[in-house]
C-alpha cells in the first residue's frame, strides 16, 4: 500500500505515453526515418522539463520524497563509453520500436509480442551483470 500512489502515476504515465503515441511502432519508424517531428517534439519536450526541474532542484525548492535535498552525482569521464552504450541502445530502440518504459506499456496494451523482447532485455542485464567486471569502463 505504500507504494500506491507510485503505481497510479506509472498508470497514468502509461496512458499518457499511449494517448500522444509515443509507444506507437510506427511513430518511432517515422522517428529514425527523419519522417516527422513528432517523436522529436516528445524528446525535446522531455529534456526541456527535466532540465527545469534539475535546476530548481539545485536551488532547494524541489525536495526529495523524504524532505532531503536532490543531489545528482558527477558522471565519471568517458566520451567513449557513453557514445558506444548510446549507440547500442539507439540500435535496440530501432530494431524493436520500443525503449524499456514502453516495452512494459506495450505489454499492457495487449502487445504480447513485447514478453519476447522483456525476456531479452533481462537476459541482456543479467549477462551484463555478470561480465561488467570484465570490460572497461
Amino acid at each position: 500500500m505504500k507504494f500506491f500512489k507510485f503505481l497510479l502515476v506509472g498508470i497514468f504515465f502509461g496512458i499518457v505515453l499511449v494517448k500522444s503515441e509515443a509507444v506507437s511502432w510506427y511513430r518511432i519508424y517515422e522517428m529514425f526515418r527523419f519522417q516527422s517531428f513528432h517523436m522529436y517534439g516528445i524528446i525535446g519536450t522531455a529534456i526541456a522539463t527535466g532540465i527545469l526541474f534539475l535546476q530548481i532542484s539545485k536551488k532547494g525548492y524541489i525536495k526529495s520524497i523524504k524532505g532531503t535535498d536532490i543531489i545528482v552525482p558527477k558522471k565519471d569521464n568517458g566520451l567513449i563509453r557513453y557514445i558506444v552504450g548510446g549507440t547500442i541502445f539507439g540500435f535496440g530502440w530501432a530494431l524493436i520500436g520500443a525503449c524499456p518504459g514502453p516495452m512494459y506499456i506495450l505489454l499492457g496494451t495487449g502487445v504480447f509480442s513485447m514478453l519476447i523482447v522483456i525476456a531479452a532485455a533481462l537476459l541482456g542485464t543479467f549477462i551484463y551483470g555478470v561480465l561488467k567486471d570484465k570490460l572497461p569502463h
